[in-house]
Parts: structure tokens; sequence; C-alpha cells
């Protein structure tokens, strides 16, 4: 009996099929041609054509981050690969976990500078979890499955595959694999109880506890055991950008997001705890400035599924290397049968202190008659609450106000660039998030120049009827960097005023509605207007020009030094 003959391209289909995935993003070329031919004759996997190779990555971390799925991406060689470079990056340092597939030149051309050849191996090697070049169409399943294997366990990100045209164009039997085997690739899942239980008892002894939730906590799912654990112990939470919705911002103990944006109480309250519960952060700069002024008196907890993320920048004092889920759920179970009793005469006198910082808040600043930037988003949080629509950003000044003013209750519903800090990616990330968010629409937050870094993905959004409306912060500036230069550089705004073009004209050109609002009672309308139109939306916001972001800490200063107006520091 004669064993049935696939290509490489059709093998790699059928691997993707096994996966589970069922949309794609990418954009042609040469080399990839056999691919494509095989997405023709097939119906199973559903390909969205992008305009950018770049747009095509932050797409797939946006599907990632709505559905928890790992997100999937198709470029070809050369300078459709090298394009991809900065998704992967933004991807690999937020754990989203994401499989790029990448054409190269035939094998035997690799390294003879053939026609759109890049060594795309050695290019990703720093921005991605593993890369592979698949020799031998024999191996393509089997590396696929590795793939999404590594790319979803663990800490979670970006896997790559280079295939050679002739790879994909060989034949051989479909035989995928059931399980994986990597030598030297263990993640520990369980964290170890004696750690556990030493936090416990820590936490059971704190006098001024803490905890921050951070973007791990999204990954392992981990949201309900938190509420839980924090509940029973009687516990504010702050939370990293990446945490945003990991704990809900309507509990009394939420404190909100902690860091160089943060809320004045967030920050003071982890300046000043004996015990932090750390879970699921890796400590960036942008939470702790200055290192040595960080906690100087706390006890540090840090749960983390990667070793490495563990005493890399704030030295922890009980180190538990596990999945969080699991080990938050080991906590709450040992807890069950403590005998501990909460001492809650010294809880209440912490957050009596807590209370009293959360009277001190950012002081909004009018410059001109022009709208407020915060008033437009305040509007808009809102006018889409009931929805609890998904909400990307760009980054910037508008990302800032955001994550700020916007309540998030639940995780997965803030899509927004945290440890690269990309602009352009919310746009391409919000049509991944409305695929993954089906029939429901996408709210993107952006500023006047980072809507302009992907806004050729207009017509994608026209051409497959994505609802993603845009709210365009327009200031006319590149406006952190702005704010950054009046206060640092004595507003010497150096290649900052940026010119746009008119948003509505642009909009209709690729057949999508755009609209301006310059005076607060048209923000509803506009609102209402655009989630009634079935298709994308522009909505250009006409915002002051020098609006500032507050609470605001300076780069390297220590995060209590918070400042709430242009007249602080």
């Amino acid at each position: 009996m004669n064993k049935v003959m696939y290509t490489g391209a059709e093998i790699l289909l059928k691997s993707l099929i096994e996966e589970g995935v069922e949309e794609v993003f990418g954009y042609p070329g040469g080399v990839v041609l056999p691919l494509y031919d095989a997405l023709y004759v097939q119906n199973d996997i559903k390909h969205y054509l992008v305009r950018h190779e770049q747009a095509a990555v932050h797409a797939a971390e946006g599907f990632a981050r709505v559905s928890g799925k790992a997100g999937v991406a198709i470029v070809t060689s050369g300078p459709g690969a090298c394009n991809t470079i900065t998704g992967l990056a933004n991807a690999y340092y937020d754990g989203t976990p994401m499989v790029l597939i990448t054409g190269q030149v035939n094998s035997k051309l690799i390294g003879g500078d053939a026609f759109q050849e890049a060594d795309i191996v050695g290019i990703t090697r720093s921005c991605c979890k593993h890369n592979y070049l698949v020799k031998d169409v024999k191996d393509l399943a089997r590396v696929v499955k590795e793939a999404f294997f590594i790319a979803t366990t663990g800490k979670k990100g970006p896997v790559v595959i280079d295939i050679p045209v002739d790879v994909f164009n060989a034949k051989c039997t479909f035989n995928y694999p059931k399980n994986v085997e990597l030598v030297g690739y263990n993640p520990n899942y369980k964290g170890h109880p004696l750690q556990i239980h030493k936090a416990l008892e820590a936490l059971f002894d704190a006098k001024r506890p803490v905890i921050i939730s951070g973007g791990g906590v999204v990954a392992s799912n981990a949201s309900k055991e938190l509420i839980e654990l924090a509940t029973k112990l009687h516990i504010p939470v702050v939370h990293t950008l990446m945490g945003t919705g990991t704990y809900p911002d309507s509990l009394e103990t939420s404190l909100g997001m902690m860091g160089m944006h943060g809320n004045y109480c967030a920050n003071l309250a982890v300046s000043n705890a004996d015990v932090i519960f750390a879970i699921g952060t890796r400590f960036s700069d942008r939470i702790t400035g200055s290192l040595k002024k960080f906690a100087r008196d706390a006890q540090v907890i840090h749960v983390d599924i990667d070793p490495c993320s563990i005493s890399k920048n704030v030295k922890a004092g009980i180190p538990i290397v596990g999945d969080i889920k699991n080990v938050l759920t080991t906590m709450l179970h040992q807890l069950s049968k403590s005998n501990h009793k909460i001492n809650l005469e010294l809880k209440n006198k912490w957050f009596n202190d807590i209370a009293e910082w959360k009277t001190k808040v950012a002081i909004p600043q009018k410059t001109s008659g022009k709208l407020s930037a915060l008033t437009v988003l305040n509007s808009i949080q809102k006018f889409i609450e009931p929805d609890e629509p998904v909400v990307a950003t760009e980054v910037g000044q508008h990302q800032m106000w955001t994550a700020q003013n916007f309540k998030f209750n639940k995780p997965r519903k803030l899509v927004t660039s945290g440890g690269l800090g990309t602009m352009g990616f919310g746009f391409p990330a919000a049509m991944g998030a409305a695929v993954a968010n089906k029939n429901k629409y996408v709210i993107n937050i952006a500023g006047d120049g980072s809507i302009q870094m992907n806004i050729q993905e207009l017509m994608t959004c026209v051409d497959y009827g994505f609802k993603v409306i845009n709210c365009i912060i327009n200031n006319g500036y590149l406006g952190m960097v702005r704010q950054w230069q009046e206060k640092i550089y004595n507003a010497h705004y150096s290649q900052t005023k940026i010119s746009s073009p008119d948003f509505v004209k642009l909009a209709e050109s690729y057949g999508a509605l755009g609209i301006r609002v310059t005076q607060e009672d048209e923000i509803i309308p506009a609102l209402k207007r655009a989630v009634e139109f079935e298709g994308p939306v522009l909505i250009d916001f006409v915002c002051e020009n020098f609006e500032m972001v507050y609470p605001w800490v300076l780069a390297g200063d220590s995060i209590d030094n918070v400042l709430l107006s242009r007249e602080d520091g």
C-alpha cells in the first residue's frame, strides 16, 4: 500500500490544524508562494492579509493576548522577515505566545547572498524564545510541534520557524508527534511547598503587606486565585501595566497601577511595605524607579515561572519558581488548613495610611480652550463601560492616561505594549483582538503620531470588516517625548511637533468612517455613531497641545517621589 506523500507546505498547514490554529496573519512573497498555494485550496485556516509585515506580528500578538492561544504570522524571506523584528521583540518582552513562520531562500543558496536572503535565525536570536531553520522536510512536523510547545509553556513567548523554499516543495509522509521531549527545557510548574509555606508565614506576620500583580497572572489565568488570596489575607493589591485587570479596579483593596505613571497611593504603599508579594512581574525600571531606593524595608516574595526573572533586578528573600495559578492554589490550600488569625487591628492601621495616600491625586491643568485629553478619555471610559470591550493602545501619553483612568475588572481587556514601548502596536494589535473577540467592537486609543506608524492597516480593517474604533488624541505633538522635553530639557521641543493628515478624509479614502470632535458635547454622539457603524472608524479628537501626564516619577528617581502637577519637582 502506497503511503500518501505531502509537500512541506501541506505538512505545515496540517501541523497548524493539529495545533488548533484557525486564523493566521500574513503577507506573501516569492519563497512562500508554495505555502500560499496550499492555503488557496484548503478551508480550515483563515488567512488575513495585512499591509505590512510588522502589522502581521502585532495582529498575531493582539489575537494571542485576548484569546490566550498562540498567535501565528506568515511572511516571506529577506525584507519581509526583517520587517517582523519589532513585533517579535515586543512579544518577547511581554511574554506573548506566538509562532512566526518565515520563508527562506533555497537551502543550496543560503550564505551566498541570494536575492531576498537574510539570516533570520541570527537576526532574531536575541528577540525570540527559540528559532529553527528547517533543512529537511521530514523534520517539519516535529519542529512545528516543538515550536508551539515552547511558545505556550514556561514563560511564554515568540518562536520563529524559518523554512527554505525547497523544503516547502519537498515531499514526505505526514506524522504529527503526540508528545514533545526537549533536553534541558523542563519548566517547573508546581512551586516548592516549603517556599510557599514560608511565603504564607511572612504574609501572616506582615504589618504592611502589598501584593504586586504582573503580566504573569494574566498568562497563567490566575486572576480568580489572586482575588481569593488577597481577600482572605486582607492585603491591598497594586498592579503593573501588564497586570492590568488581574485584580478588579472596582474593589476597595485595589490601589491601581504602580510605577513611573502609577497612582500615588500605589507607589507609597509599595515604598512603605514590610512584605511585598510580587507575582509574575520582572521588576522593570518603569515600576521600580531607583533600585537602590526601591522598597528598602520590605521582605520580597517573588513568584515567577521564569527562574531568570527572580532576583534579576530586585533581590527576593523568598523566591518561588512555578506556575502562578498552581502556586496560588497551593497557597490557598495551605491557608485553608492553617490556624493563623489575621491581625485586623494592624491591617486596619495599614489601610488607614493607604486611605490617606488615596486622597493625593494628580491635578488636571488646562492650558488652552481646546478639549482636554482627560475629558475625552473619561468620556470614552464611561461610554464603553457597560460593554466592557477590549481596549488597545498605542504608546505615549494616551497609553498612560488610559491605564490610569479606565476601569478594568477583568484580565485580557487591555492590549498594550509594555516592555518595548512600541509606537504603532495598538492598531494592528486591535485587529488581532477583533479576530479573537468575534463580532464585538474593539477600541484603540492612539496618538496622532503613533497612529501614523501603521495607518495602512485601515485597508485591512475595511477588507475584513474589523470593527476597530480608533480614538486619536490629536495634540499636535509626540506628546510623551514633548512632556520630557518640557520638564527636563527646558522646553526645547526638538522635532516633536508633528503634522498630521486630515484624518476624516483619510478614513473616507480607505472606505472607513471618519469623525472629527472639537467640543465636549460632540464626544458621546461621535462614539454612538462609531459603535453603530459597520466597520472601522477613525475619530479625530482635537485636544490641547501641552497637557501633561501626572502622576509622574522622573526616570531614576525613587517611586515615592511622585509629581502630581507641573509645580512639583
